[in-house]
């Protein structure tokens, strides 16, 4: 099957879940709805033909330009993306997954935009969500045990963050 044949399959089954593909990409995706991940990601996993059984890493990107002048010429608005990288073990392929989020939160400063939990769907979503979580600062929703898993509890922010500030000192240590 074709990778535009696997988009239209994907398509007449989710319907709006599928937002949209890049088959032309060095590592080709398709955009899910974040309202839709689970449901598309179970199907993935079960159906025979795909068997998509194992996530390989789930990233955060920070699609932010911190230069006015620079911002004015992007072309995009400032978001995030969660990347998902899966592999089928019988069939040897790969698929990337993105789903695409505001910066933060119904465009309050300080809230964490949310995604559904995927560690239901594959168990090694736990640390990687936590990962992401930390660095990024997407939270999952529905993750069974959503804690800091790099950084201590009381740390303020996420370091990947295009507009993050490392503090000076923490706890009285010097952080620079």
């Amino acid at each position: 099957m074709s990778g535009q044949e696997f988009v239209d399959r994907l398509k007449a089954q989710f319907g709006e879940g599928i937002r949209g593909a890049n088959l032309e990409a060095i590592d080709p995706w398709i955009e899910i709805a974040p309202e839709s991940l689970v449901e598309v990601c179970t199907y993935l996993r079960d159906e025979p033909d795909l068997r998509f059984n194992l996530l390989c890493c789930i990233s955060g990107v920070d699609y932010f330009e911190p230069d006015p002048k620079k911002a004015a010429k992007t072309g995009w608005t400032p978001h995030l993306e969660v990347v998902y990288h899966l592999w089928s073990i019988p069939h040897k392929c790969s698929l990337v997954l993105k789903v695409s989020l505001p910066r933060w939160k119904d465009g309050q400063e300080g809230e964490l935009p949310e995604v559904p939990s995927v560690a239901g769907v594959w168990r090694t979503a736990d640390w990687h969500e936590r990962e992401t979580y930390d660095l990024v600062g997407v939270r999952f929703v529905g993750h069974p045990d959503f804690r800091r898993i790099l950084l201590p509890e009381d740390w303020a922010g996420h370091p990947l963050r295009k507009d993050y500030e490392m503090p000076l000192e923490y706890h009285g240590i010097r952080c620079k």
